[in-house]
């Protein structure tokens, strides 16, 4: 997701007033979201956000608002990518367990992704230390999670119907399961663990949700 900054530019032009004429909102948001997804919300300031979006405080401002504007912004756009990506990666017609396997593969590949590896999920590394002092954004991170135990426990749902869970197995407790084992891989990317150690833990959240038969 990271997107490199070119730093050589000569000769120095100008300094502009207003959003410049190269604005690209889809990859400015990605800029920003690089930086809050490293730093944190709190360390990090509106000169980082201008160094990385190549944009000045007022450009900034023109565009997006202030910094708390700015992160609600990078989250949802960072949301709109994990969507469908999720979407793509539980698609029906894939047996269970190689559907949940790319679902957590895909979140191992994005917790490593970046130029500081290891920086695990923004929205988890970001939102719940603003969470406790914002309801506006408690509401928003509840909703989310809420969002993903549902899908997760269609999905299973699907799968038992399938015969891919066991037969006595509570779709909507595995739900929770299987998106408490992706806050886990978070976690442990964001405290140094390495693909391997993830992808281990990986496996366990599938061996437990998914029946013998349906491996």
């Amino acid at each position: 997701m990271a997107t490199a900054i070119n730093s050589k530019v000569a000769p120095k032009a100008p300094a502009q007033r207003g959003r410049p004429r190269a604005y690209d909102r889809d990859t400015a948001l990605t800029r920003a979201m690089n930086v809050f997804w490293t730093n944190g919300y709190a360390a990090t300031s509106l000169d980082d956000l201008s160094r990385a979006m190549g944009m000045n405080r007022p450009s900034i401002y023109a565009a997006f608002g202030d910094k708390t504007a700015l992160y609600r912004q990078a989250l949802d756009h960072y949301q709109t990518g994990v969507r469908a990506a999720i979407k793509e990666a539980l698609a029906e017609e894939r047996p269970l367990r190689q559907a949940l396997g790319d679902f957590y593969e895909r979140a191992i590949e994005m917790y490593f992704s970046g130029e500081v590896s290891g920086r695990g999920c923004f929205m988890i590394g970001t939102a719940l230390t603003e969470a406790t002092t914002n309801p506006e954004l408690r509401a928003t991170l509840a909703k989310t999670l809420q969002g993903l135990d549902r899908l997760l426990a269609a999905r299973i749902a699907l799968g038992k119907e399938r015969g891919e869970v066991a037969a006595e197995a509570d779709p909507e407790a595995l739900g929770q399961v299987a998106s408490a084992m992706l806050y886990l891989l978070a976690i442990q990317a964001r405290a140094g663990g390495t693909r391997k150690s993830l992808r281990a833990t990986m496996k366990v959240a599938l061996d437990s949700i998914c029946s013998s038969t349906g491996a």
